[in-house]
């Protein structure tokens, strides 16, 4: 059997105990995630964040740090993604950019606030992550390395 897991990118953006959050369509129903995705081709890491951001939520974002590297293997389809999610700063919206296909719109959550949806996240991973950045897991963005 060939094993392929999927390489994906998700970003952490907080304003004052606000988390930036996806609402995106799985299947025919509504789930939340972190601005996230897969890394394209010829893409470095830090570029599909800030593309996957921008893509989905139509702000800006610069890239401040790395909250951690995830390996998570969903149980919907048993495909495993290595999840490298960064930390970053708001720049800019642009409230008439279009989102990319399936994804409703962004909201602003606070921690409390997305405990109480916990039956519309779209995995744990988006829990771990914002705990592990709470706890202050903020690693240099010089843990990427990109190829040469």
């Amino acid at each position: 059997m060939d094993w392929l897991p999927h390489i994906t990118v998700a970003t952490i953006v907080e304003d004052n105990g606000r988390f930036l959050m996806v609402e995106e369509l799985k299947g025919a129903r509504a789930v939340l995630n972190q601005p996230a995705g897969h890394l394209d081709p010829n893409e470095t890491l830090i570029e599909a964040a800030i593309r996957e951001t921008l893509e989905e939520t139509g702000w800006d974002v610069e890239p401040t740090g790395v909250t951690g590297i995830y390996l998570y293997t969903a149980p919907s389809n048993g495909v495993t993604y290595q999840r490298v999610c960064f930390t970053a700063k708001a720049l800019k919206h642009h409230p008439d950019y279009q989102l990319d296909d399936g994804i409703v719109g962004a909201k602003w959550l606070t921690r409390d606030e997305l405990l109480e949806q916990r039956d519309n996240w779209r995995s744990e991973l988006i829990i771990r992550c914002i705990d592990d950045y709470l706890a202050g897991n903020h690693f240099s963005l010089e843990l990427i390395r990109p190829s040469l």
